[in-house]
């Protein structure tokens, strides 16, 4: 009976059997089986940080400790079974050797030898693979007290950007930090499911405004690398989302990718600048000390922006026409103290309102009828054009402005 080929170790070389599959134009994945606990030995694992320059690098979660565990134990009890490949990207240091096609075998498949160097565990240096999906279930086989686990490894040669977005479109279905993948989404090209492809033009405008000196916003919005800022990114992307759909934002979906993005970062960057003037206390206090910087507030300061901007029928207003609307319903604003005064006997005291949909919607009607009754005798220069075209979300709000 012949011997069941293993992973043999040629000095820091091991030689891996491994099958080759062709998936479409140029695209080969590497199928093999390998001890877990020599994975760390050629594979890294690159956790999203920010470098020196403030530059986003890797896109890997942190390790979370009690999943870990959870695995650990199950790997060291009797009958344990991990049918998931982990999936690993390749870089060019690592090398396939094909052998001899049997015949009748199909063309999208062959046989042969992987060749991948290793590193000393102590190695500062970069492993010539990094692990895109299974760092959990890694880091358990590796502190495991099993003598090996041998593991189903699926790998395929890919740059950077190419890693990053094999890891988005993997962990997409997975209780991934929203955070997380809303962060490095701007570190993708190629196309994404429509959800992701919205969600990333969105994206790259918020990283713009969470990174530029220059931005109101800057350093003020929560992220995977930024934990320390008052305002969600959630609640700032669902803003940005809604005016590109049919809001202030969408007038400028025609222009050239460099041109939109600074067209509506600085519409963007007008607005908050109006808003940190007119309401510097509230801006200054977290989300529980001020609902303005709460994810109802901001998303409703959001379908404001777009009707200030609707009513003045300007693709860009800038921060001294936006403050001078924004005075006008200045007095009616309960941000840090007292009471919305909704009617109808629907008073709420100013820290009751939350992030919900309902209240949301209670405080966006609010705001947006205050603006009606009193945007008519707010004095502002005429408009150029002379009429007012309503389109999108500006006319779903036109009895309200």
């Amino acid at each position: 009976m012949a011997k069941k080929p293993v992973a043999s170790e040629r000095g820091r070389t091991l030689r891996v059997p491994a099958t080759e599959i062709s998936q479409g134009k140029g695209v080969r994945l590497y199928q093999f089986a390998l001890d877990g606990k020599v994975v760390p030995s050629f594979a890294g694992v690159a956790q999203v940080r920010r470098n020196a320059s403030g530059d986003l690098e890797g896109f890997q979660r942190l390790e979370v400790v009690s999943h870990i565990t959870e695995i650990r134990d199950f790997v060291e009890s009797e009958g344990a079974m991990i049918p998931n490949s982990i999936i690993m990207a390749f870089s060019p240091q690592i090398r396939f050797v094909p052998g001899r096609r049997p015949r009748g075998c199909p063309s999208y498949i062959r046989s042969g030898i992987l060749v991948i160097p290793t590193l000393p565990s102590d190695s500062k240096d970069a492993r010539p693979a990094s692990v895109v999906d299974g760092q959990q279930r890694l880091a358990a086989v590796r502190s495991a007290k099993v003598k090996e686990f041998p593991l189903s490894i699926v790998g395929f040669f890919a740059e950077q950007e190419a890693r990053t977005e094999q890891f988005i479109l993997v962990n997409s279905t997975k209780p991934l930090p929203r955070s997380l993948i809303h962060e490095i989404l701007p570190n993708t090209r190629t196309r994404m499911p429509t959800a992701l492809q919205r969600k990333r033009a969105a994206a790259e405008l918020l990283e713009e405004l969470n990174r530029n000196p220059t931005s109101p916003l800057c350093g003020k919005v929560r992220t995977h690398t930024n934990r320390v800022g008052p305002i969600r990114d959630t609640s700032i992307l669902q803003l940005l989302e809604n005016s590109m759909s049919d809001g202030a934002l969408f007038t400028f979906r025609g222009l050239p990718d460099s041109d939109r993005r600074k067209h509506m970062f600085d519409v963007v960057c007008a607005f908050f600048a109006a808003v940190k003037d007119v309401f510097p206390e509230a801006w200054s206090l977290p989300p529980k000390k001020s609902r303005l910087m709460h994810g109802a507030g901001i998303r409703s300061m959001g379908y404001l922006m777009d009707a200030i901007a609707h009513r003045r029928s300007l693709s860009q207003p800038t921060q001294a026409q936006f403050a001078a609307d924004l005075r006008a319903i200045e007095k009616s604003c309960s941000w840090t103290s007292g009471y919305w005064q909704f009617g109808r006997g629907r008073r709420r005291r100013w820290n009751e309102i939350q992030n919900t949909s309902q209240d949301i919607q209670l405080l966006t009607d609010y705001l947006l009828g205050r603006y009606k009754l009193i945007a008519s005798k707010i004095t502002h220069m005429p408009n150029q054009r002379g009429s007012v075209h309503r389109t999108g979300r500006s006319e779903l709000h036109a009895s309200a402005v």
